[in-house]
Protein backbone atom coordinates (compact mmCIF):
# COMPACT_ATOMS: atom_id res chain seq x y z
CA UNK A 1 0.00 0.00 0.00
CA UNK A 2 1.31 3.57 -0.56
CA UNK A 3 2.55 5.42 2.08
CA UNK A 4 0.67 8.03 2.37
CA UNK A 5 -2.36 6.05 2.23
CA UNK A 6 -3.29 5.38 5.80
CA UNK A 7 -4.57 1.03 6.12
CA UNK A 8 -8.24 0.55 6.87
CA UNK A 9 -9.07 -1.73 9.82
CA UNK A 10 -9.71 -5.37 8.20
CA UNK A 11 -13.31 -5.13 9.30
CA UNK A 12 -13.58 -1.68 7.45
CA UNK A 13 -12.13 -3.24 4.09
CA UNK A 14 -14.38 -6.63 4.40
CA UNK A 15 -17.83 -4.30 4.92
CA UNK A 16 -16.71 -2.33 1.99
CA UNK A 17 -16.04 -5.58 -0.27
CA UNK A 18 -19.50 -7.04 0.96
CA UNK A 19 -22.20 -4.07 0.59
CA UNK A 20 -20.60 -2.10 -2.00
CA UNK A 21 -20.00 -3.66 -5.73
CA UNK A 22 -16.06 -3.25 -7.30
CA UNK A 23 -17.75 -0.30 -9.42
CA UNK A 24 -19.61 1.08 -6.97
CA UNK A 25 -16.62 1.45 -4.51
CA UNK A 26 -14.49 3.17 -7.98
CA UNK A 27 -17.63 5.49 -8.39
CA UNK A 28 -17.25 6.80 -4.99
CA UNK A 29 -14.15 9.99 -4.76
CA UNK A 30 -13.50 9.85 -0.99
CA UNK A 31 -12.22 6.08 -0.98
CA UNK A 32 -11.59 5.59 -4.96
CA UNK A 33 -7.85 6.32 -4.39
CA UNK A 34 -7.17 4.16 -1.58
CA UNK A 35 -9.67 1.67 -2.84
CA UNK A 36 -7.02 1.13 -5.85
CA UNK A 37 -3.81 0.74 -3.50
CA UNK A 38 -5.99 -1.90 -1.21
CA UNK A 39 -7.12 -4.11 -4.30
CA UNK A 40 -3.34 -4.47 -4.87
CA UNK A 41 -2.25 -4.99 -1.58
CA UNK A 42 -2.01 -8.67 -1.57
CA UNK A 43 -0.69 -9.07 2.29
CA UNK A 44 -3.83 -7.73 3.42
CA UNK A 45 -6.38 -9.90 1.39
CA UNK A 46 -4.29 -12.80 2.10
CA UNK A 47 -4.72 -12.01 5.77
CA UNK A 48 -7.91 -11.31 5.65
CA UNK A 49 -8.90 -14.41 3.28
CA UNK A 50 -7.26 -16.63 6.27
CA UNK A 51 -9.48 -14.94 9.18
CA UNK A 52 -12.41 -14.40 7.83
CA UNK A 53 -12.49 -18.17 6.20
CA UNK A 54 -10.38 -19.57 9.07
CA UNK A 55 -8.57 -21.64 6.64
CA UNK A 56 -5.28 -23.15 7.86
CA UNK A 57 -2.03 -20.74 6.87
CA UNK A 58 -0.44 -23.86 5.65
CA UNK A 59 -3.00 -23.97 2.72
CA UNK A 60 -1.45 -22.15 -0.46
CA UNK A 61 -3.99 -20.16 -2.98
CA UNK A 62 -6.15 -22.25 -5.52
CA UNK A 63 -3.88 -23.05 -8.19
CA UNK A 64 -6.34 -20.82 -10.38
CA UNK A 65 -6.23 -17.89 -8.82
CA UNK A 66 -4.42 -14.57 -10.16
CA UNK A 67 -4.50 -12.72 -6.76
CA UNK A 68 -5.59 -13.07 -3.12
CA UNK A 69 -8.37 -10.49 -4.06
CA UNK A 70 -10.00 -12.26 -6.65
CA UNK A 71 -9.60 -15.29 -4.50
CA UNK A 72 -11.72 -13.28 -1.49
CA UNK A 73 -14.48 -12.23 -4.66
CA UNK A 74 -14.50 -15.76 -6.13
CA UNK A 75 -15.86 -17.43 -2.72
CA UNK A 76 -17.92 -14.79 -2.15
CA UNK A 77 -19.19 -14.22 -5.32
CA UNK A 78 -19.59 -17.78 -6.96
CA UNK A 79 -21.10 -19.99 -4.71
CA UNK A 80 -24.73 -21.22 -6.01
CA UNK A 81 -26.21 -19.70 -2.69
CA UNK A 82 -29.35 -17.42 -3.77
CA UNK A 83 -32.81 -19.09 -4.41
CA UNK A 84 -33.84 -18.24 -7.34
CA UNK A 85 -36.78 -20.85 -8.33
CA UNK A 86 -39.03 -23.02 -6.63
CA UNK A 87 -40.41 -26.07 -8.47
CA UNK A 88 -43.14 -27.55 -7.62
CA UNK A 89 -44.58 -30.19 -9.79
CA UNK A 90 -43.90 -33.38 -7.60
CA UNK A 91 -46.52 -34.34 -5.08
CA UNK A 92 -44.24 -36.33 -2.67
CA UNK A 93 -40.75 -36.41 -1.10
CA UNK A 94 -38.20 -35.87 -4.26
CA UNK A 95 -35.35 -38.53 -3.96
CA UNK A 96 -32.43 -37.59 -6.92
CA UNK A 97 -31.64 -35.32 -9.16
CA UNK A 98 -29.16 -35.79 -12.34
CA UNK A 99 -28.26 -33.52 -14.91
CA UNK A 100 -27.50 -33.98 -18.42
CA UNK A 101 -23.82 -34.11 -19.63
CA UNK A 102 -24.60 -30.95 -21.83
CA UNK A 103 -26.61 -29.16 -18.65
CA UNK A 104 -29.47 -28.72 -21.03
CA UNK A 105 -31.83 -31.11 -18.78
CA UNK A 106 -32.15 -32.54 -15.90
CA UNK A 107 -33.67 -35.65 -14.59
CA UNK A 108 -35.58 -35.90 -11.05
CA UNK A 109 -36.66 -39.03 -9.32
CA UNK A 110 -39.42 -39.19 -6.40
CA UNK A 111 -41.98 -41.10 -4.06
CA UNK A 112 -44.79 -40.17 -6.42
CA UNK A 113 -43.73 -43.14 -8.98
CA UNK A 114 -42.43 -40.26 -11.77
CA UNK A 115 -39.70 -39.39 -13.18
CA UNK A 116 -39.56 -35.88 -15.03
CA UNK A 117 -37.55 -34.15 -17.17
CA UNK A 118 -37.02 -30.49 -17.00
CA UNK A 119 -35.68 -27.84 -19.64
CA UNK A 120 -32.60 -25.82 -17.96
CA UNK A 121 -33.11 -22.18 -19.68
CA UNK A 122 -33.15 -19.19 -17.63
CA UNK A 123 -36.53 -20.07 -16.14
CA UNK A 124 -36.78 -23.96 -15.35
CA UNK A 125 -39.60 -26.25 -17.27
CA UNK A 126 -41.63 -29.24 -17.10
CA UNK A 127 -40.53 -31.14 -20.12
CA UNK A 128 -41.81 -34.48 -19.18
CA UNK A 129 -43.01 -37.05 -16.68
CA UNK A 130 -43.34 -40.79 -16.81
CA UNK A 131 -45.52 -42.73 -14.56
CA UNK A 132 -44.02 -45.91 -13.73
CA UNK A 133 -47.00 -47.37 -11.28
CA UNK A 134 -48.47 -49.13 -14.35
CA UNK A 135 -44.90 -51.26 -14.23
CA UNK A 136 -45.11 -52.24 -10.40
CA UNK A 137 -43.02 -49.67 -9.19
CA UNK A 138 -43.32 -48.35 -5.96
CA UNK A 139 -41.64 -45.23 -6.04
CA UNK A 140 -38.55 -44.12 -8.44
CA UNK A 141 -35.47 -43.59 -6.95
CA UNK A 142 -32.07 -42.72 -9.14
CA UNK A 143 -31.64 -41.78 -12.87
CA UNK A 144 -28.62 -41.34 -14.78
CA UNK A 145 -27.72 -39.82 -18.46
CA UNK A 146 -25.82 -41.85 -20.93
CA UNK A 147 -22.48 -40.16 -22.51
CA UNK A 148 -24.29 -38.58 -25.51
CA UNK A 149 -27.35 -37.66 -23.24
CA UNK A 150 -30.05 -39.51 -26.03
CA UNK A 151 -30.76 -42.05 -23.11
CA UNK A 152 -31.83 -41.87 -20.01
CA UNK A 153 -31.71 -44.88 -17.01
CA UNK A 154 -34.18 -44.73 -14.21
CA UNK A 155 -34.01 -47.39 -11.25
CA UNK A 156 -37.00 -47.97 -8.78
CA UNK A 157 -37.89 -49.62 -6.24
CA UNK A 158 -40.84 -52.70 -6.48
CA UNK A 159 -44.13 -52.69 -4.77
CA UNK A 160 -43.72 -55.10 -2.12
CA UNK A 161 -43.53 -56.05 1.91
CA UNK A 162 -41.47 -53.88 3.85
CA UNK A 163 -38.22 -55.69 3.60
CA UNK A 164 -38.58 -56.18 -0.11
CA UNK A 165 -35.48 -55.89 -2.13
CA UNK A 166 -36.49 -55.80 -5.21
CA UNK A 167 -36.45 -53.20 -8.11
CA UNK A 168 -35.80 -52.36 -11.95
CA UNK A 169 -34.40 -50.47 -14.07
CA UNK A 170 -36.01 -48.73 -17.13
CA UNK A 171 -34.51 -47.12 -19.99
CA UNK A 172 -36.33 -43.87 -21.91
CA UNK A 173 -35.56 -42.41 -25.11
CA UNK A 174 -34.22 -38.90 -24.63
CA UNK A 175 -36.03 -37.93 -28.72
CA UNK A 176 -39.14 -39.23 -27.70
CA UNK A 177 -39.78 -40.19 -24.45
CA UNK A 178 -40.42 -44.05 -25.36
CA UNK A 179 -39.44 -46.65 -22.85
CA UNK A 180 -37.31 -48.81 -24.51
CA UNK A 181 -36.60 -52.00 -21.93
CA UNK A 182 -36.49 -52.75 -18.48
CA UNK A 183 -33.99 -54.78 -16.46
CA UNK A 184 -34.55 -56.59 -13.10
CA UNK A 185 -32.20 -55.12 -10.13
CA UNK A 186 -31.98 -56.53 -6.66
CA UNK A 187 -31.12 -55.04 -4.18
CA UNK A 188 -32.55 -52.01 -5.36
CA UNK A 189 -30.00 -50.03 -3.96
CA UNK A 190 -27.10 -51.54 -6.55
CA UNK A 191 -29.14 -48.45 -8.27
CA UNK A 192 -27.47 -49.14 -11.68
CA UNK A 193 -25.51 -47.16 -14.17
CA UNK A 194 -24.19 -46.84 -17.68
CA UNK A 195 -20.87 -48.55 -18.43
CA UNK A 196 -20.59 -46.81 -22.04
CA UNK A 197 -23.14 -45.14 -24.26
CA UNK A 198 -25.38 -48.27 -25.14
CA UNK A 199 -24.80 -50.79 -22.05
CA UNK A 200 -25.44 -50.24 -18.41
CA UNK A 201 -24.63 -52.00 -14.98
CA UNK A 202 -27.67 -54.03 -12.87
CA UNK A 203 -27.40 -56.60 -10.30
CA UNK A 204 -28.76 -59.47 -8.68
CA UNK A 205 -28.06 -61.55 -5.31
CA UNK A 206 -28.72 -64.89 -5.07
CA UNK A 207 -28.73 -66.00 -1.23
CA UNK A 208 -26.53 -69.50 -0.12
CA UNK A 209 -27.19 -69.05 3.62
CA UNK A 210 -28.92 -67.02 6.19
CA UNK A 211 -26.02 -64.36 6.14
CA UNK A 212 -23.96 -65.91 3.09
CA UNK A 213 -25.11 -64.62 -0.44
CA UNK A 214 -23.57 -63.95 -3.71
CA UNK A 215 -23.76 -60.82 -5.90
CA UNK A 216 -24.07 -60.95 -9.67
CA UNK A 217 -23.08 -57.78 -11.68
CA UNK A 218 -24.59 -58.00 -15.62
CA UNK A 219 -23.95 -55.63 -18.42
CA UNK A 220 -26.87 -54.78 -19.97
CA UNK A 221 -27.85 -53.64 -23.55
CA UNK A 222 -30.04 -50.91 -23.79
CA UNK A 223 -31.90 -51.91 -26.97
CA UNK A 224 -33.06 -55.28 -25.51
CA UNK A 225 -36.19 -55.64 -27.54
CA UNK A 226 -34.90 -54.28 -30.65
CA UNK A 227 -31.67 -56.56 -30.25
CA UNK A 228 -32.40 -59.74 -28.74
CA UNK A 229 -33.16 -61.84 -31.43
CA UNK A 230 -29.89 -60.92 -33.41
CA UNK A 231 -27.08 -60.53 -30.66
CA UNK A 232 -27.01 -60.80 -27.07
CA UNK A 233 -28.38 -58.32 -24.55
CA UNK A 234 -27.16 -59.47 -21.68
CA UNK A 235 -23.71 -60.58 -20.39
CA UNK A 236 -22.34 -61.72 -16.18
CA UNK A 237 -19.93 -59.30 -15.53
CA UNK A 238 -18.69 -60.09 -12.17
CA UNK A 239 -19.61 -63.13 -9.29
CA UNK A 240 -18.93 -61.70 -6.15
CA UNK A 241 -19.19 -63.58 -2.41
CA UNK A 242 -20.65 -61.79 0.56
CA UNK A 243 -20.34 -62.56 3.67
CA UNK A 244 -22.28 -61.73 7.06
CA UNK A 245 -25.15 -60.42 5.45
CA UNK A 246 -23.19 -57.58 3.59
CA UNK A 247 -24.58 -57.01 -0.48
CA UNK A 248 -22.94 -54.94 -3.12
CA UNK A 249 -24.76 -51.59 -3.41
CA UNK A 250 -24.45 -48.63 -4.90
CA UNK A 251 -22.37 -49.06 -8.49
CA UNK A 252 -20.52 -46.29 -10.35
CA UNK A 253 -17.91 -46.62 -12.93
CA UNK A 254 -14.80 -44.03 -13.28
CA UNK A 255 -12.89 -43.89 -16.14
CA UNK A 256 -8.92 -44.11 -15.18
CA UNK A 257 -7.74 -42.30 -18.99
CA UNK A 258 -8.78 -39.25 -17.20
CA UNK A 259 -6.65 -39.05 -14.62
CA UNK A 260 -3.93 -37.48 -15.80
CA UNK A 261 -5.23 -34.50 -17.21
CA UNK A 262 -7.75 -33.57 -13.14
CA UNK A 263 -9.57 -30.21 -13.14
CA UNK A 264 -7.97 -29.31 -9.32
CA UNK A 265 -5.13 -31.31 -8.06
CA UNK A 266 -5.87 -31.79 -4.09
CA UNK A 267 -2.46 -32.93 -3.16
CA UNK A 268 -1.14 -30.02 -1.18
CA UNK A 269 1.37 -30.34 1.68
CA UNK A 270 -0.98 -29.94 4.30
CA UNK A 271 -3.30 -32.63 2.93
CA UNK A 272 -0.51 -35.20 2.43
CA UNK A 273 1.13 -34.57 6.19
CA UNK A 274 -2.50 -35.31 7.07
CA UNK A 275 -3.15 -38.74 9.00
CA UNK A 276 -5.50 -41.29 6.99
CA UNK A 277 -8.36 -42.39 9.39
CA UNK A 278 -9.22 -44.90 6.74
CA UNK A 279 -7.08 -47.91 6.06
CA UNK A 280 -6.81 -48.87 2.90
CA UNK A 281 -5.67 -52.38 1.94
CA UNK A 282 -4.77 -54.28 -1.39
CA UNK A 283 -6.50 -57.87 -1.52
CA UNK A 284 -3.27 -59.24 -3.52
CA UNK A 285 -1.27 -58.65 -0.88
CA UNK A 286 -1.94 -61.12 2.24
CA UNK A 287 0.36 -58.90 4.45
CA UNK A 288 -1.83 -55.57 3.76
CA UNK A 289 -5.16 -57.00 4.54
CA UNK A 290 -4.42 -59.11 7.60
CA UNK A 291 -2.65 -55.68 8.71
CA UNK A 292 -5.40 -53.33 7.72
CA UNK A 293 -8.07 -56.08 8.80
CA UNK A 294 -9.49 -54.72 12.44
CA UNK A 295 -8.66 -57.29 14.84
CA UNK A 296 -11.69 -58.55 17.54
CA UNK A 297 -10.52 -59.39 20.98
CA UNK A 298 -9.54 -63.03 21.67
CA UNK A 299 -12.99 -64.95 22.72
CA UNK A 300 -11.64 -68.07 24.80
CA UNK A 301 -14.54 -70.11 24.09
CA UNK A 302 -13.63 -70.34 20.19
CA UNK A 303 -10.57 -71.13 18.79
CA UNK A 304 -8.91 -69.44 15.23
CA UNK A 305 -8.71 -71.58 12.79
CA UNK A 306 -5.09 -72.32 11.80
CA UNK A 307 -4.01 -70.50 8.45
CA UNK A 308 -4.51 -73.24 5.58
CA UNK A 309 -2.25 -71.69 3.26
CA UNK A 310 -2.43 -73.63 0.45
CA UNK A 311 -4.66 -76.33 1.92
CA UNK A 312 -7.32 -77.04 0.06
CA UNK A 313 -10.56 -75.21 0.86
CA UNK A 314 -12.73 -78.93 1.54
CA UNK A 315 -9.49 -80.07 3.34
CA UNK A 316 -9.97 -76.96 5.76
CA UNK A 317 -13.73 -77.60 6.00
CA UNK A 318 -12.88 -81.28 7.18
CA UNK A 319 -10.45 -80.24 9.57
CA UNK A 320 -12.82 -77.66 10.83
CA UNK A 321 -16.35 -80.58 11.49
CA UNK A 322 -13.30 -82.88 13.09
CA UNK A 323 -11.79 -79.92 15.76
CA UNK A 324 -16.01 -79.21 16.15
CA UNK A 325 -16.87 -83.11 16.58
CA UNK A 326 -13.49 -83.83 18.65
CA UNK A 327 -14.07 -80.51 21.38
CA UNK A 328 -11.29 -78.56 19.95
CA UNK A 329 -13.69 -76.04 18.92
CA UNK A 330 -15.75 -74.57 22.72
CA UNK A 331 -19.40 -74.64 22.11
CA UNK A 332 -19.58 -71.12 22.45
CA UNK A 333 -19.57 -70.94 18.60
CA UNK A 334 -22.73 -69.51 16.99
CA UNK A 335 -24.49 -70.83 14.05
CA UNK A 336 -23.59 -67.29 12.68
CA UNK A 337 -19.96 -68.11 13.15
CA UNK A 338 -19.89 -71.42 11.87
CA UNK A 339 -21.98 -70.49 8.52
CA UNK A 340 -18.66 -67.21 8.15
CA UNK A 341 -15.96 -69.77 8.87
CA UNK A 342 -17.20 -72.33 5.96
CA UNK A 343 -18.10 -69.96 4.01
CA UNK A 344 -14.52 -68.02 4.07
CA UNK A 345 -12.98 -71.57 3.78
CA UNK A 346 -15.28 -72.73 0.83
CA UNK A 347 -14.61 -68.93 -0.95
CA UNK A 348 -10.47 -69.40 -0.02
CA UNK A 349 -10.28 -71.85 -3.45
CA UNK A 350 -13.03 -71.04 -5.08
CA UNK A 351 -12.10 -67.32 -5.94
CA UNK A 352 -10.20 -65.82 -9.14
CA UNK A 353 -7.45 -63.94 -7.84
CA UNK A 354 -7.43 -59.96 -8.30
CA UNK A 355 -5.76 -58.14 -11.32
CA UNK A 356 -2.42 -57.57 -10.90
CA UNK A 357 -0.94 -53.75 -11.07
CA UNK A 358 -4.46 -52.19 -10.28
CA UNK A 359 -3.01 -48.64 -10.73
CA UNK A 360 -3.09 -47.25 -14.01
CA UNK A 361 0.21 -46.93 -15.97
CA UNK A 362 -1.42 -45.52 -19.02
CA UNK A 363 -2.55 -42.47 -19.14
CA UNK A 364 -4.57 -43.62 -22.79
CA UNK A 365 -5.62 -46.89 -20.69
CA UNK A 366 -8.81 -47.23 -21.69
CA UNK A 367 -9.40 -49.59 -18.08
CA UNK A 368 -12.35 -48.34 -16.02
CA UNK A 369 -13.35 -48.97 -12.73
CA UNK A 370 -16.23 -50.30 -11.11
CA UNK A 371 -16.71 -48.90 -7.52
CA UNK A 372 -19.96 -50.18 -5.08
CA UNK A 373 -19.97 -50.46 -1.52
CA UNK A 374 -20.15 -53.67 0.81
CA UNK A 375 -18.82 -54.77 3.70
CA UNK A 376 -17.50 -58.00 5.63
CA UNK A 377 -18.59 -57.56 9.20
CA UNK A 378 -22.28 -56.20 8.72
CA UNK A 379 -25.30 -55.73 6.58
CA UNK A 380 -24.42 -51.98 6.46
CA UNK A 381 -22.45 -50.93 4.01
CA UNK A 382 -18.96 -50.11 5.28
CA UNK A 383 -16.11 -50.64 2.64
CA UNK A 384 -15.42 -49.57 -0.92
CA UNK A 385 -14.90 -52.15 -3.36
CA UNK A 386 -13.10 -51.54 -6.44
CA UNK A 387 -13.12 -53.78 -9.54
CA UNK A 388 -11.21 -53.08 -12.93
CA UNK A 389 -13.14 -53.51 -16.05
CA UNK A 390 -10.79 -54.57 -18.99
CA UNK A 391 -11.71 -53.45 -22.24
CA UNK A 392 -13.22 -56.66 -23.82
CA UNK A 393 -15.59 -57.10 -20.38
CA UNK A 394 -17.16 -53.81 -22.09
CA UNK A 395 -19.58 -55.81 -24.06
CA UNK A 396 -22.36 -57.79 -24.16
CA UNK A 397 -20.84 -59.75 -27.26
CA UNK A 398 -19.98 -63.41 -26.27
CA UNK A 399 -20.96 -65.88 -23.53
CA UNK A 400 -23.75 -65.10 -21.43
CA UNK A 401 -21.85 -66.29 -18.42
CA UNK A 402 -18.74 -64.62 -19.75
CA UNK A 403 -15.22 -66.20 -19.58
CA UNK A 404 -14.99 -69.84 -19.03
CA UNK A 405 -14.45 -70.07 -15.19
CA UNK A 406 -12.56 -73.06 -13.91
CA UNK A 407 -13.75 -74.57 -10.54
CA UNK A 408 -10.95 -72.46 -8.12
CA UNK A 409 -12.30 -69.68 -10.10
CA UNK A 410 -16.12 -69.77 -9.29
CA UNK A 411 -15.81 -66.05 -7.87
CA UNK A 412 -14.59 -63.09 -8.61
CA UNK A 413 -12.08 -60.89 -6.21
CA UNK A 414 -12.15 -57.14 -5.59
CA UNK A 415 -9.08 -55.62 -6.79
CA UNK A 416 -9.06 -52.73 -3.97
CA UNK A 417 -11.01 -52.80 -0.68
CA UNK A 418 -11.24 -49.18 1.73
CA UNK A 419 -12.61 -49.73 4.86
CA UNK A 420 -14.34 -46.63 5.80
CA UNK A 421 -15.41 -47.62 9.70
CA UNK A 422 -18.92 -46.63 9.40
CA UNK A 423 -21.81 -46.53 7.45
CA UNK A 424 -21.70 -45.14 4.29
CA UNK A 425 -24.48 -42.91 2.92
CA UNK A 426 -23.37 -41.31 -0.61
CA UNK A 427 -20.76 -41.32 -2.77
CA UNK A 428 -19.69 -39.07 -6.13
CA UNK A 429 -17.39 -38.75 -8.27
CA UNK A 430 -15.42 -35.57 -9.16
CA UNK A 431 -15.80 -34.81 -12.95
CA UNK A 432 -12.10 -35.88 -13.78
CA UNK A 433 -12.98 -39.04 -12.24
CA UNK A 434 -9.69 -38.70 -9.95
CA UNK A 435 -11.03 -37.90 -6.63
CA UNK A 436 -13.94 -40.33 -5.07
CA UNK A 437 -15.89 -38.34 -2.60
CA UNK A 438 -17.66 -40.51 0.40
CA UNK A 439 -20.41 -39.92 2.82
CA UNK A 440 -19.91 -41.39 5.96
CA UNK A 441 -21.82 -41.87 9.76
CA UNK A 442 -18.89 -43.08 11.84
CA UNK A 443 -18.84 -45.88 14.24
CA UNK A 444 -17.35 -45.76 17.76
CA UNK A 445 -13.62 -46.01 17.18
CA UNK A 446 -13.00 -49.34 18.98
CA UNK A 447 -16.53 -51.06 18.57
CA UNK A 448 -16.18 -54.43 18.18
CA UNK A 449 -19.17 -56.45 15.77
CA UNK A 450 -20.16 -60.20 17.10
CA UNK A 451 -23.61 -60.09 15.66
CA UNK A 452 -23.44 -58.79 11.65
CA UNK A 453 -27.34 -58.25 12.01
CA UNK A 454 -26.76 -55.92 14.89
CA UNK A 455 -23.91 -52.92 13.47
CA UNK A 456 -22.53 -50.21 15.86
CA UNK A 457 -24.82 -47.13 15.87
CA UNK A 458 -23.39 -44.62 13.97
CA UNK A 459 -22.77 -40.51 14.64
CA UNK A 460 -25.03 -37.99 13.65
CA UNK A 461 -22.26 -36.34 12.12
CA UNK A 462 -21.66 -36.90 8.52
CA UNK A 463 -17.90 -37.24 7.77
CA UNK A 464 -17.03 -36.69 3.88
CA UNK A 465 -14.25 -38.36 2.59
CA UNK A 466 -11.41 -37.50 -0.66
CA UNK A 467 -10.05 -40.51 -1.73
CA UNK A 468 -7.06 -40.41 -5.32
CA UNK A 469 -8.15 -42.91 -7.57
CA UNK A 470 -5.08 -42.60 -8.85
CA UNK A 471 -2.93 -43.64 -5.82
CA UNK A 472 -5.78 -45.38 -3.94
CA UNK A 473 -5.12 -42.97 -1.17
CA UNK A 474 -7.51 -40.84 1.36
CA UNK A 475 -6.04 -37.23 0.67
CA UNK A 476 -8.19 -34.87 2.46
CA UNK A 477 -9.28 -34.40 6.35
CA UNK A 478 -12.70 -35.87 6.29
CA UNK A 479 -15.18 -33.02 5.86
CA UNK A 480 -17.70 -32.10 8.68
CA UNK A 481 -20.91 -29.85 8.59
CA UNK A 482 -24.01 -31.72 7.68
CA UNK A 483 -25.92 -34.10 10.06
CA UNK A 484 -27.87 -36.99 10.07
CA UNK A 485 -30.33 -38.77 12.59
CA UNK A 486 -31.68 -42.15 11.09
CA UNK A 487 -30.54 -45.06 13.09
CA UNK A 488 -29.29 -48.21 10.82
CA UNK A 489 -31.81 -50.19 9.96
CA UNK A 490 -33.91 -46.98 8.90
CA UNK A 491 -30.61 -45.36 7.25
CA UNK A 492 -31.15 -43.64 3.41
CA UNK A 493 -29.25 -42.78 0.71
CA UNK A 494 -27.97 -38.96 0.64
CA UNK A 495 -26.86 -37.93 -2.84
CA UNK A 496 -23.76 -35.62 -3.20
CA UNK A 497 -22.20 -33.84 -5.98
CA UNK A 498 -18.89 -32.41 -7.49
CA UNK A 499 -18.00 -29.74 -9.64
CA UNK A 500 -14.35 -28.30 -10.59
CA UNK A 501 -14.43 -26.15 -7.43
CA UNK A 502 -17.18 -27.32 -4.83
CA UNK A 503 -18.46 -30.04 -3.18
CA UNK A 504 -22.47 -30.59 -2.23
CA UNK A 505 -24.45 -32.60 -0.04
CA UNK A 506 -28.00 -32.72 1.28
CA UNK A 507 -28.35 -33.59 4.56
CA UNK A 508 -31.15 -34.73 7.52
CA UNK A 509 -31.07 -31.10 9.02
CA UNK A 510 -32.78 -29.85 6.62
CA UNK A 511 -29.95 -27.68 5.29
CA UNK A 512 -27.91 -28.87 1.67
CA UNK A 513 -24.17 -27.92 2.06
CA UNK A 514 -21.26 -26.62 -0.38
CA UNK A 515 -17.54 -26.61 0.28
CA UNK A 516 -14.84 -25.71 -1.58
CA UNK A 517 -12.54 -28.99 -2.49
CA UNK A 518 -9.04 -26.74 -2.58
CA UNK A 519 -9.93 -24.98 0.96
CA UNK A 520 -11.38 -27.66 2.47
CA UNK A 521 -14.23 -25.21 4.01
CA UNK A 522 -17.89 -25.01 4.32
CA UNK A 523 -19.07 -22.16 2.07
CA UNK A 524 -22.86 -22.11 2.24
CA UNK A 525 -25.92 -23.97 3.71
CA UNK A 526 -29.23 -24.18 1.87
CA UNK A 527 -32.22 -24.42 3.73
CA UNK A 528 -35.44 -26.40 3.10
CA UNK A 529 -38.33 -27.51 5.03
CA UNK A 530 -37.34 -31.12 5.28
CA UNK A 531 -34.73 -33.76 4.45
CA UNK A 532 -32.30 -33.02 1.59
CA UNK A 533 -31.65 -36.02 -0.47
CA UNK A 534 -29.90 -35.02 -3.22
CA UNK A 535 -27.99 -32.18 -4.92
CA UNK A 536 -26.62 -31.59 -8.28
CA UNK A 537 -24.33 -29.05 -9.95
CA UNK A 538 -24.76 -28.08 -13.65
CA UNK A 539 -22.14 -30.11 -15.49
CA UNK A 540 -21.49 -26.51 -17.56
CA UNK A 541 -22.01 -23.63 -15.21
CA UNK A 542 -21.09 -24.78 -11.39
CA UNK A 543 -22.81 -21.82 -10.58
CA UNK A 544 -26.22 -23.23 -10.74
CA UNK A 545 -27.08 -26.02 -8.08
CA UNK A 546 -30.06 -28.18 -7.86
CA UNK A 547 -31.52 -29.43 -4.46
CA UNK A 548 -34.15 -31.83 -3.57
CA UNK A 549 -35.94 -32.72 -0.77
CA UNK A 550 -38.85 -34.52 1.48
CA UNK A 551 -40.62 -31.65 1.58
CA UNK A 552 -41.68 -32.12 -1.82
CA UNK A 553 -39.71 -29.36 -4.09
CA UNK A 554 -36.66 -29.04 -6.35
CA UNK A 555 -34.52 -25.69 -5.31
CA UNK A 556 -32.95 -23.52 -8.09
CA UNK A 557 -29.61 -21.38 -6.30
CA UNK A 558 -27.53 -19.35 -8.29
CA UNK A 559 -24.65 -17.93 -7.73
CA UNK A 560 -24.69 -13.45 -6.20
CA UNK A 561 -22.65 -13.11 -9.48
CA UNK A 562 -25.16 -15.20 -11.67
CA UNK A 563 -28.21 -13.22 -10.28
CA UNK A 564 -26.69 -9.59 -10.98
CA UNK A 565 -26.34 -10.87 -14.50
CA UNK A 566 -29.89 -12.20 -14.65
CA UNK A 567 -31.27 -8.93 -13.18
CA UNK A 568 -28.88 -6.67 -15.36
CA UNK A 569 -30.32 -8.40 -18.50
CA UNK A 570 -33.50 -7.62 -17.62
CA UNK A 571 -37.01 -9.02 -19.18
CA UNK A 572 -36.90 -8.59 -23.33
CA UNK A 573 -40.07 -6.13 -24.63
CA UNK A 574 -41.73 -8.39 -26.34
CA UNK A 575 -42.10 -10.54 -23.35
CA UNK A 576 -43.24 -7.95 -21.43
CA UNK A 577 -46.05 -7.21 -23.87
CA UNK A 578 -46.71 -10.43 -24.14
CA UNK A 579 -47.77 -10.95 -20.52
CA UNK A 580 -49.64 -7.56 -20.35
CA UNK A 581 -51.78 -8.91 -23.42
CA UNK A 582 -52.73 -12.21 -21.60
CA UNK A 583 -53.29 -9.74 -18.60
CA UNK A 584 -55.63 -7.79 -20.21
CA UNK A 585 -57.25 -11.01 -21.95
CA UNK A 586 -58.27 -12.51 -18.12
Amino acid sequence: MDAGCPRLPDTVLFEIFLYLDHADVLSVGLVCQQWHAVARDEFLWKELFYRYYRVSRDVPRHPGAVSWYDEFQRLYDTIPCVEVQALKEHNDQVLHLSFSHSGCLFASCSKDCTVKIWSNELDISLQHSSNMRPYNWSYTQFSQFNSDDSLLLVSGVFVGPHNSSSGEIAVISMENFTLLSRVRNKPYDVFGCWLNETNLISGNLHRIGRITSCSVLWLNNAFQGIESENVNVVKRLFKIQNLNASTIRTVMVADCSRYDSPDLLLDYEEQLAASSTCPVFDLGSDSEEEEAKPKPPPEPAVQELPDAGGVPAEHGLQQLFDDIMEGRVGPAITETELETKVAELFVRNRTKPPEPNLLPTDSNSKTKYLIFTTGCLTYSPHQIGIKRILPHQMTTAGPVLGEERRSDEFFDSLDHVIDIHGHIIGMGLSPDHRYLYVNSRAWPRDCVISDPMQPPPIAEEIDLHVFDLKTMKEVKRALRAHRAYTPNEECFFIFLDVSRDFVASGAEDRHGYIWDRHYNICLAKLQHDNVVNSVAFSPVEQELLLTASDDTTIKVWRSPRAVRVRQARGPRPRKLLFSWLMNQKS
